[in-house]
């Protein structure tokens, strides 16, 4: 028979509370994301609340310069604030639309009333790229004349918006935008040639930037096909997204960093800094006339006073992991990307005295506004890289030695990606060319070869 028999183990393992856990999550948001949920607990926690006055600001100190809350990154700017909502963006022009723009040229235009009405019926009927997608004979309909447009009429209509500005506009196809723009980007003797491969030969185009197989196609010299490949790949497909107000995704920095008597020091935006604290009347009350049945009371007092240290605490660090960024990383404020030193999460970990993991939560969705522009607190961290001298040297700062390089490039000869790492390497720093490809990459620039087209 085989014997049963029992043993007692203890094993000790790390378990996070509940609400420590909801610390966590909470760290990690952005600060719009944080707002969002203290918004949420203020309206449902009746033992919080906003201060009902702001403090007085010391409008006679200069280095108080305010800054506008939706900063742009990178290049951050200043604005003024005293005579209330006067930001620089709400002094920028708007982009008009598509429609308003062709509605304006076809309003100065002599047109009998029946002609400006199936000339704007086909302005309105064109789409976010600038094409007409609807057939004209609906459109004709859809204008209610009486008598009927005729197809002659649509025809004309359409051919007076594809006259207007920007050219390629009012077109029913790819094909039809690129022969609209021709007369206005190709000289008059190769506007035959630019026409043959538009119509016929499109397909070839785009298939390679070699101009050899089109030419041997065309029965033509490369010489004769290159520079008209050349301008019409300079066309614009989608001439309807010149007009209109981009999406502009705007970022609030948690942490501006300023030069005060020599030193540049970090400080909390108080545009990101929730205005929550404890309802002290509401808690004396409770405290006074609490039963045995006001257990939720109860709780909800305990959350408000978690709430109101959680805010103090997020914010507490933030401001702790970005005050030891700004001691570490000094020479970026003072000179831009290319003194960027190599940081480890593990460094600032140390000198705050928090665990690792800890400032990885800080750093994403953080951000610092400089005088270089705003950056994600997590844009000052970098593995170190050896030079052949033995001194390190951070990606970042190689990044901005790549921008440069190509900033100051001749247009006739642009640096190609391996040209750009034998320069480096000439300096004393051994880059791999893949790891110039990645940064120019990041810096959103084109390969050499486009960047040598576009210059010529």
């Amino acid at each position: 028979m085989t014997a049963l028999h029992a043993r007692l183990e203890q094993h000790q393992t790390q378990k996070l509370s509940p609400r420590l856990q909801q610390a966590v999550r909470l760290l990690q948001l952005s600060s719009l994301e944080f707002m969002q949920q203290v918004h949420a607990m203020l309206d449902s926690n009746p033992f919080l609340e906003t201060p009902d006055t702001e403090p007085a600001r010391d409008e006679t100190d200069a280095d108080r310069e305010p800054w506008h809350a939706d900063a742009r990154a990178p290049g951050a700017s200043r604005v003024n604030t005293d005579g209330g909502d006067t930001s620089a963006m709400n002094l920028v022009a708007a982009m008009p639309s598509l429609t308003d723009h062709l509605h304006g040229q076809l309003n100065v235009l002599p047109l009998p009333l029946r002609d400006r009405v199936l000339a704007k019926a086909i302005v309105e009927s064109l789409d976010d790229d600038g094409y007409l997608r609807t057939p004209l004979d609906e459109l004709a309909t859809l204008a209610e004349l009486d008598p009927p447009a005729s197809d002659e009429e649509m025809r004309i209509a359409l051919c007076r918006v594809q006259s207007l500005e920007p050219s390629g506009v009012a077109a029913r196809s790819v094909a039809e935008c690129l022969l609209l723009q021709v007369p206005e980007f190709v000289p008059p003797d190769q506007r035959h040639l630019a026409r043959r491969i538009v119509t016929g030969h499109l397909d070839a185009l785009a298939a390679s930037r070699d101009p050899g197989p089109l030419a041997r196609r065309l029965g033509l010299p490369v010489d004769d096909v290159a520079p008209v490949c050349d301008q019409i790949r300079r066309f614009d497909p989608h001439p309807g997204w010149r007009y209109g107000q981009a999406q502009v995704q705007y970022i609030t920095p948690d942490v501006i960093v300023k030069k005060v008597r020599g030193e540049w020091l970090a400080s909390l935006n108080p545009a990101v800094f929730p205005k929550v604290r404890l309802n002290q009347l509401y808690a004396d009350l409770y405290h006074h006339a609490r039963d045995a049945h006001s257990g939720a009371l109860a709780t909800q007092l305990r959350d408000a006073r978690w709430t109101v240290r959680n805010v103090q605490q997020r914010f507490s660090t933030i401001l702790d992991v970005a005050q030891a960024i700004v001691r570490r990383q000094g020479a970026f404020f003072e000179l831009g990307a290319m003194a960027m030193k190599p940081l480890a999460l593990r460094e600032i970990a140390d000198e705050v005295g928090v665990h690792e993991s800890t400032v990885s939560r800080v750093t994403n969705n953080k951000y610092m506004a400089t005088r270089h522009g705003v950056y994600e607190l997590k844009h000052f961290f970098s593995r170190a890289m050896k030079a052949r001298s033995g001194a390190e040297f951070s990606g970042t700062a190689v990044r901005g030695l790549v921008a440069e390089m190509i900033e100051a490039e001749s247009p006739q000869a642009p640096l190609s990606d391996a040209e750009i790492a034998r320069i480096l390497a000439q300096q004393g720093l051994a880059v791999a060319r893949r790891t110039v490809t990645k940064y120019r990459q990041q810096l959103r620039v084109e390969p050499v070869e486009r960047r040598r087209r576009s210059a010529a």
